[in-house]
């Protein structure tokens, strides 16, 4: 389960470069003319669901096949339907962009939104016959849904707050540029082929800046061999990859959760001067295999900000040809790091970015900003933000944010967190809005229960394919008895709980100072020891856990931190007491 990096001669891994011969997986890929086929010749038939060729093909436009395992009936067909999800850089929804997926969830979904911990919202319930309306009307709202699944860049994270000072602004817009560098060229058309009929107006408008990086992506050094689709190549990434953009002390994005981590620094004037890069992060794993674990990304160095677009680009054009092709569940390039060394890595690199690398300038400690509450933008000018647990927005919340952000035109920003944030409010609207807001229940935003306002928990059964388990459903009731044995033990400081239905690591529960992760039907691998500001792993404790025994599990440990005092984390606790005595206190509350 460590997080360290071995020596540099790990031997040969399978990649593009090598030539090996593709799985059926890859050659998929690269039959697709650029992920169009068999998605396209399936689009236009009448059955309920799509072959598993096209289920893959799908996942790039930003959508996955599900069945309700709740309507399931022997001898009748599954329930198919899709989940959708956005891709939204750094979070930002424009008003009319939320006011089109609210209608979209009523009319074709299941009626309700989820803003998911990579910042995009995400619809479920959506019948194969409805998906080109929904993703056209999407697209025709100046949206996309492109790359925000499959073996490609995902959603580009950022700090949602609308935050003008500091490098703030520097951050989002490397946020976008990141994500625009990062759109597969090829693939962008397809993407209009299917749900726009090839309509150009929608394609994405990089800036001056992004198009020159994209023009060098033809480059020798840099490209795949394959001219309509340089950066990616055929058979685009290993899987899936994730970048996030930060200020210095801001760790609002989990940044050590990611492929490439960015600290964008700024001078005094917010003009952008550079950024701390990090790499080799990522959070999934499979439950009794060792050789997949959850891992925090290492420090690479300091770059100036004229070549973090090229050293970007060029990581992923590392990890396209360097990445595990043949393993799937080996492909992330936290595998190639852990393996190969960041030694190796930066090595590497050098055939692919000629510009330096230097040491890691001095950040501030990291802080879990959650941004709740209220915040002022600029003269006269305001954000409020809104906890919602499991990002789940449904009923007369839901209606009652469509009437708030129609009145008044108030851009959305979606938080890690899977918290809203309303912003572009005026000082005149102020007072009305925290009426209006308190009438659809959020009457103090910046005060929700303690143990609730950092939780985050993935959407699990029924819809999620991989559960094992539930996670969104009971989270609620989760933390409700964690808050009363907290109230009971006298305990009045928070701990950071994340709940997971199976080991991918959707909601990252392995940064948590107390993971649930699925592992059985109500049963739960407990990891404990992470940190509140998201600096460090937790540790798995418990192999299979029930749900029922949570309390009296943790009892022992949580007395033990009670009784400590001092202002030390449960997770620092954890991590200081050492393995041996956390286990000892642990096994104490099962025995008779």
């Amino acid at each position: 389960m460590s997080a360290g990096s071995s020596s540099i001669d790990a031997g040969p891994l399978p990649s593009l470069a090598s030539g090996a011969p593709r799985t059926k997986f890859e050659q998929l890929k690269a039959d697709s003319d650029h992920l169009k086929q068999p998605l396209l010749e399936e689009l236009g038939n009448e059955l309920p669901n799509f072959s598993e060729g096209a289920v893959q093909i799908l996942k790039f436009h930003g959508s996955y096949q599900q069945d309700n395992r709740d309507n399931r009936q022997k001898g009748q067909d599954k329930d198919w339907q899709m989940m959708l999800r956005l891709r939204s850089p750094g979070g930002r929804i424009p008003a009319a962009l939320f006011l089109a997926l609210d209608e979209l969830a009523d009319r074709y979904g299941n009626g309700t939104l989820r803003a998911t911990t990579r910042q995009a919202f995400q619809m479920h319930g959506i019948r194969k016959d409805s998906l080109r309306d929904v993703i056209g009307t999407i697209v025709r709202g100046m949206g996309s849904t492109l790359a925000a699944c499959g073996d490609i860049n995902r959603n580009v994270m950022a700090p949602a707050a609308p935050f003008q000072k500091g490098a703030y602004p520097a951050a989002r817009e490397l946020a976008t540029a990141v994500a625009d560098l990062l759109t597969p060229h090829a693939a962008e058309g397809s993407y209009l082929d299917l749900w726009v009929d090839g309509d150009l107006r929608y394609r994405i408008k990089p800036t001056t800046a992004v198009k020159k990086a994209r023009a060098r992506q033809s480059d020798a050094h840099l490209t795949s061999g394959d001219s309509a689709e340089p950066l990616y190549g055929s058979t685009y990434m290993p899987r899936k990859f994730k970048v996030a953009v930060t200020v210095p002390g801001d760790n609002s994005v989990d940044l050590l959760t990611q492929d490439i981590g960015l600290v964008q620094f700024a001078d005094p004037n917010g003009r952008p001067q550079g950024c701390n890069v990090y790499v080799g992060g990522g959070m999934g794993r499979t439950h009794n295999k060792d050789e997949t674990f959850a891992r925090t990304a290492d420090p690479l160095g300091y770059v100036s900000q004229e070549h973090v677009l090229d050293l970007v680009q060029a990581i992923v054009a590392l990890q396209r040809d360097h990445g595990d092709r043949a393993q799937r569940r080996h492909a992330r390039m936290k595998y190639l790091i852990h393996e190969r060394g960041i030694a190796w890595f930066r090595q590497e690199l050098r055939r692919y970015f000629d510009h330096p690398i230097k040491g890691l300038r001095l950040e501030p400690k990291a802080k879990l900003e959650d941004y709740l509450g209220w915040h002022r933008i600029a003269a006269g000018q305001w954000f409020v933000g809104l906890p919602l647990l499991c990002g789940r927005l449904a009923g007369e919340q839901k209606a009652g944010l469509r009437r708030l952000v129609q009145t008044y035109q108030l851009e959305i920003r979606l938080t890690p967190n899977q918290d809203i944030l309303l912003c572009n409010i005026a000082t005149a609207q102020r007072a009305t809005l925290v009426r209006e807001l308190a009438a659809i229940g959020f009457e103090a935003p910046e005060a929700p229960p303690l143990l609730a306002r950092h939780a985050i928990a993935c959407p699990a059964l029924p819809l999620c394919g991989l559960a094992v388990t539930e996670a969104e459903r009971i989270f609620p009731e989760v933390l409700e008895r964690l808050d009363n044995q907290f109230q009971r033990l006298g305990i009045s400081k928070s701990v950071l709980v994340r709940m997971t239905g199976c080991p991918n690591g959707c909601a990252r529960p392995y940064m948590a100072e107390i993971g649930l992760v699925g592992s059985g039907v109500d049963q739960y691998q407990l990891w404990l020891g992470g940190t509140p500001n998201l600096s460090q792993l937790a540790e798995p404790y418990l192999e299979r856990m029930p749900l029922e025994q949570l309390e009296t599990t943790l009892e022992p440990l949580l007395q033990a931190w009670n009784q400590a005092g001092g202002r030390r984390s449960f997770g620092a606790f954890v991590h200081a007491s050492g393995r041996e005595q956390v286990l000892e206190l642990l096994q104490g509350s099962t025995r008779p």
